[in-house]
């Protein structure tokens, strides 16, 4: 393939193929953002842990999935099976991510080290599996059509299922929990798990049925893995995708931790939580709608850039609005919407880095540049997560005695790590290399001349 040339467009894709790769993403996110959005909470409060020795299992957790995530990775893009390379990997790890999912809130009363033992142990297993399965999810958009704007479509359905999965995991969870568990937050938790292991299962093994696999590989199953591991550092797609990612999700993780003592700490308002936590992420309901469209006329790039300014435009805004709770929630809920046009962005990025990478190198990977992605979005997650609680634990909160420099914390904290976050990803997205997300009639996205020779050196 040479530049400027275009990949042909594929056979336009079934609703019921998008719907289930949507909601594959909330079969994978549904268990990861009730674990990203109250297990801070759940092994503080409720299982009595200390807050710096979870912060070190988030963060060591995800350090560890560095390596498994490029080795899943590879396997991918090794495996030919009568099922595909991505497909089985989808079906063998659906049933032990759900029983997975249910253990880690079965924290048993085995003494602080025995409790800290099963939280490392059953976190780093969520994580793993999570890469054994979502890593071939990710391979998989490129290999269902190489026509950008059927992607664009699946992006979105992701979103949708993305969206789901963070409203049901986030404004969902501590209801439920108060109404399985009648006061004990423990038994709450573990019904919770229970339900949500149950849909996730049946979400991961839709897609397996559904969705198929009808880009061919060109190339062999075995290449070296070193070589391949330069090349992809010289994809510059690549990596900006990786960094843009990486810096979503710190965002994301710290957020996600941090709300629900923003809103009791801080606002008084602990009924705020239901409306806040989804609204991170939730408001990509709707960001699928419009993000393929505005993307589409923009290009990614363009897009980005604008969503970002108006999202630290008003979050500035925020700190002048505490007082009155339902102007703070319009200001925050426009600045998710438009936060939200990244991820969507983020889903096509990956796989036009795939097309980039066979422009250059003349093979596409999908694998393990979706495992570079992949680890971007864990690592990024954990490192939000361990941020909330190392400053918990700096400023020596306690969940009955609240002081006055916990509070200024978590007011900083709330604030501060989003708009220097969003302020990071506008740089990022500036090294874009491609111009206009989707040319007429579905071909696949051009690149800017300036930006491929600079690309190729």
């Amino acid at each position: 393939m040479t530049r400027g040339s275009t990949i042909a467009r594929g056979a336009k894709l079934s609703f019921i193929e998008r719907i289930s790769y949507g909601f594959g993403d909330f079969g994978y996110s549904l268990p990861y953002n009730a674990v990203g959005a109250f297990l801070l909470y759940y092994y503080t409060v409720v299982a009595k842990m200390p807050a710096a020795a979870v912060g070190t299992i988030f963060l060591t957790a995800r350090l560890f999935d560095a390596a498994v995530d490029m080795g899943v990775g590879v396997l991918v893009d090794k495996t030919r099976t009568r099922w595909g390379q991505a497909r089985p990997y989808i079906l063998f790890t659906a049933v032990p991510y759900s029983l997975v999912f249910i253990m880690i809130f079965m924290v048993p009363d085995w003494g602080e080290y025995g409790k800290l033992a099963w939280a490392f142990v059953s976190f780093n297993l969520l994580g793993i599996l999570m890469s054994f399965g979502s890593i071939p999810y990710t391979a998989l958009l490129p290999m269902m059509t190489p026509d950008t704007g059927e992607r664009l479509k699946l992006s979105s359905m992701r979103s949708i299922g993305t969206s789901i999965s963070v409203i049901m995991g986030t404004a969902a969870t501590m209801p439920l929990v108060s109404l399985f568990g009648g006061g004990d937050e423990q038994k709450g938790f573990l019904c919770v798990a229970l339900l949500f292991a149950a849909l996730s299962l049946i979400a991961l093994l839709s897609l397996f049925r559904n969705c198929h696999e009808r880009h061919e590989r060109a190339e062999a199953p075995d290449f070296p893995i070193l070589p391949a591991v330069r090349d992809m550092l010289r994809n510059r797609a690549w990596l900006v995708a990786f960094v843009f990612t990486l810096l979503y999700f710190v965002r994301f993780g710290a957020m996600i931790s941090v709300t629900a003592f923003f809103a009791i700490d801080v606002l008084r308002k602990p009924w705020m939580i239901s409306f806040m936590l989804p609204a991170i992420s939730g408001m990509l309901l709707l960001s699928a709608f419009i993000a393929p469209p505005i993307l589409s006329r923009t290009g990614i790039r363009a897009g980005c850039v604008g969503a970002l300014l108006v999202s630290i435009g008003l979050f500035a805004l925020l700190p002048w609005l505490e007082a009155a709770p339902f102007a703070f929630l319009a200001v925050y809920f426009t600045a998710s919407i438009t936060t939200s046009l990244t991820i969507t962005a983020i889903f096509t990025m990956i796989a036009e880095a795939v097309d980039f990478h066979e422009l250059l190198f003349g093979v596409r990977y999908e694998g393990l540049l979706s495992a570079g992605v992949s680890l971007a979005t864990k690592i990024g997650m954990a490192v939000g997560s361990a941020a909330i609680a190392y400053c918990l634990a700096w400023a020596s909160y306690s969940p009955d005695a609240v002081s006055e420099e916990a509070r200024s914390v978590i007011r900083w904290s709330y604030y501060g790590w989003p708009i220097l976050l969003l302020t990071l990803q506008l740089i990022c997205i500036l090294f874009w290399p491609m111009g206009r997300a989707n040319k007429p009639h579905g071909e696949t996205a051009e690149y800017d001349q300036l930006d491929y020779v600079s690309a190729q050196s």
